[in-house]
């Protein structure tokens, strides 16, 4: 019986892919292992590998297409001993469902199988190239360079009814969404036609984003719509401008802002710190890094460096301020894992120092310097840059003051870093020089209200202005 392969969905934010390139043509063999395709999804330039033995019988989708829907037939794969003309006929028609190979469920670039439709017959391989990360987290251009939403999920569309206000859902997601307390109608459905399956509950549970609830019958509040492009447009001279298309990337970065500002009630903490003891131990620290094969030093600590360290610090102090929200209830993390915004060739994105609280600065600081680059390089994992509790935003570099950050879900908190300078400032009832960098919280005011957030910012600003504290 032959195998249908279907668009596979690599990421909650995945709804539509690129199919890059095929690396198989029709008639060729194919042994388990073999790489088949590659898929371009929001974040990343995934190579897929075959699960099955047989032949490439028909390559329904072409290789440069873009905008495949997840789930669609893409290719068939004729079995062992079948007839391979036969198998390509019968495209798409009672094809048997692939069988899903263990490594499908491992990492942020499996794909579990589809429940209701047939099973992807190939899984993505552990060696990938990011192409459009999804700031993911981390953060935009936006609103003054804040949080851009990477790594979780894009905002869902409707749900699909059958016309008469039934949420089209698996029996299976009806039971566990009624077990997990969650309402069917705000979860997003990956399956076909949008039907919600027990994977979308699953991630549901897990913190992913719902939909707002719905508005109460008549309500009467007509949500605000943006002008469409061509009443825009009529405000310009035709010439005047071109039109440069998003990439996904740019695409996801402006959903994920809009989630962001309309579904996180955000709170906005400031304060100042004085950063001349953290200034003199960098330089200290900095001058005793031995050297290595190439003549130059094993480390070299940024300010950065420290923040990172301080936030981590800070949370374990203030563990009430290391959560998440979601509807059912408070995920409190038991270890502090941090975003990072890196920006990136079109857009930013936020890898994550996982464990920060446990580890020093110097491994801190390498461990940086190497996401970076590999963020740089679109050569990030999936699970490089999805997930943690609070990010951040450090804009110091470019001279700026003082901003305020977007959050980026399914985060509780950004810190949003300004630059050092020379201030005048009052000690002991005298006028003194001091160097102050500026720290805005940005909170989630759901799960980190306003004393809470000023608890954390004291702590990050302790920290800061204490460094020595982050050494023992």
């Amino acid at each position: 019986m032959p195998i249908n392969i279907l668009m596979p969905a690599l990421s909650p934010t995945m709804e539509k892919g690129n199919l890059a390139k095929w690396l198989k043509k029709e008639g060729d063999k194919v042994k388990t292992g073999d790489i088949l395709a590659e898929i371009e999804t929001d974040k990343a330039t995934m190579e897929y590998e075959s699960v099955d033995d047989g032949v490439l019988a028909k390559i329904v989708v072409p290789e440069g297409t873009a905008d495949v829907p997840v789930n669609q037939l893409i290719a068939v794969l004729a079995s062992e001993g079948e007839d391979v003309s036969a198998a390509a006929a019968g495209a798409g028609k009672g094809a048997a469902p692939a069988a899903s190979s263990p490594s499908a469920q491992q990492g942020g670039a499996r794909s579990a199988p589809v429940e209701g439709s047939s099973v992807l017959a190939a899984s993505a391989s552990q060696s990938t190239r990011t192409e459009s990360p999804s700031p993911p987290p981390s953060l935009s251009r936006g609103e003054g360079g804040g949080g851009t939403p990477g790594a979780s999920s894009a905002p869902s569309p409707a749900p699909k009814t059958n016309g008469h206000g039934r949420i089209f859902a698996s029996p299976l997601a009806r039971r566990l969404a009624k077990e997990a307390n969650i309402d069917i109608a705000r979860i997003a459905g990956s399956g076909p036609h949008g039907r919600v399956v027990a994977r979308d509950v699953a991630q549901a549970k897990a913190g992913g984003a719902l939909r707002a609830p719905a508005a109460a019958p008549g309500a009467g509040v007509v949500p605000a719509q943006a002008p469409s492009d061509d009443k825009i447009r009529a405000l310009y001279q035709p010439g005047s401008y071109e039109v440069v298309p998003h990439d996904n990337m740019r695409r996801i970065i402006a959903q994920r802002l809009v989630l962001a500002k309309q579904t996180i009630p955000h709170f906005y903490l400031t304060v100042s710190c004085t950063i001349d003891r953290l200034l003199a131990a960098r330089e200290d620290i900095n001058s005793t890094a031995p050297k290595g094969e190439d003549g130059k030093p094993k480390w070299k600590l940024s300010v950065n460096d420290f923040v990172i360290k301080a936030m981590a610090m800070a949370m374990v102090k203030v563990p009430d301020a290391n959560v998440t929200w979601t509807e059912s209830g408070m995920l409190k993390h038991k270890r502090v894992d941090i975003g990072v915004a890196v920006s990136i060739p079109g857009g930013l994105i936020t890898p994550v120092v996982r464990t920060a609280e446990s580890k020093t600065l110097t491994t801190i600081s390498a461990e940086m310097k190497d996401l970076a680059a590999r963020a740089r390089a679109r050569r990030l994992k999936p699970e490089e840059y999805q997930g943690g509790a609070t990010a951040i935003s450090n804009l110091g570099m470019y001279g700026i003051e003082e901003f305020a950050a977007v959050i980026n879900p399914p985060h509780a908190t950004i810190l949003a870093v300004g630059a050092g300078e020379e201030r005048a400032v009052v000690k002991a009832g005298k006028l003194a020089i001091a160097t102050q960098m500026r720290l805005t919280l940005s909170t989630d005011h759901r799960a980190v209200d306003g004393a809470l957030g000023a608890e954390l910012i004291g702590a990050i600003k302790h920290y800061i202005e204490s460094p020595t504290a982050m050494l023992v």
